[in-house]
């Protein structure tokens, strides 16, 4: 396969097949920080419609997101198609195209003391396959201790697919989902083959949604602030399910489930259909 992100190699998609992530340092250009970093301001004072907030206005004790704003926000939609983290996905799953399913701002405020708990991406999500990743890119400083994240090495390829948990009271949809609970990490961290990296402006985290992370509270007197991309590879099938995330359902989509979900509201960033 040629690849077509400047930062890929062998070596680093032989990582990322075995780890299920990898580090990519300096995979995006800081000419798109200042309009991403805008973004988050504006966000978080006035939030989209797929916001989640634990304590709305809040200098502390503050874990932010809101997803899906690209079809309305002109520098997540340039971002997305023109920064190549959708060719870094594509490169890394071993997939001709990447299908974005959606685009996500996380912060935590200084001094929030609340872990992201450790959970897989997949089973939030209404699609199956082993070429589901994200793109993960810090846009402030972040070590592991001020809540960049950690992975399990290697979860990806055990077979597990964990009940989802809410990050805040609002993701009720959730309770839908039936399923055995994620092992609990933090109970027996020496257990598992733990990773994490400190990340600089432009650092991107690829893994793939099988595999399971987390992250814990921000220590620091000073914001984290990512942005994650969410793609889809050749192998993806729509699979909605109970408990699967509310932003695409089965009124949406033009196709069944177990199909290859070409759809307008997944735009193809990367590369042409999937070949039958």
């Amino acid at each position: 396969m040629e690849y077509r992100h400047r930062l890929v190699t062998d070596d680093l998609c032989e990582a990322f097949a075995r780890d299920g992530v990898v580090r990519v340092p300096g995979a995006v250009d800081p000419v798109w920080f200042d309009g991403l970093l805008e973004y988050a301001e504006s966000e978080l004072a006035r939030p989209g419609p797929w916001a989640t907030d634990t304590n709305p206005g809040g200098t502390t004790e503050r874990l932010f997101t809101s997803r899906y704003n690209w079809p309305t926000d002109e520098r997540l939609r340039r971002f997305v198609f023109e920064s190549g983290v959708g060719e870094l996905a594509a490169d890394l799953m071993g997939s001709r195209t990447a299908r974005l399913y959606f685009e996500q701002l996380l912060v935590k405020e200084p001094r929030t003391t609340a872990p992201t708990p450790w959970h897989q991406d997949l089973p939030y999500w209404p699609f199956l396959g082993e070429q589901i990743a994200s793109v993960w890119v810090a846009l402030t400083p972040a070590t592991v201790s001020q809540s960049a994240l950690e992975f399990v090495r290697g979860s990806h390829l055990g077979g597990g697919y964990y009940a989802p948990v809410s990050f805040t009271e609002s993701s009720d949809w959730l309770a839908d989902f039936v399923g055995e609970p994620c092992p609990d990490i933090e109970a027996d961290r020496e257990a598992f083959d733990i990773v994490g990296w400190d990340m600089e402006p432009g650092d991107a985290l690829v893994f793939s949604a099988w595999t399971i992370h987390g992250a814990p509270g921000n220590e620091a007197d000073r914001r984290r602030v990512a942005i994650a991309t969410r793609w889809l590879g050749d192998s993806a099938v729509w699979a909605p399910h109970p408990g699967s995330d509310p932003i695409i359902t089965e009124e949406h989509m033009p196709v069944g489930p177990g199909e290859y979900p070409a759809c307008d509201l997944l735009p193809l960033v990367v590369g042409g259909r999937p070949a039958d």
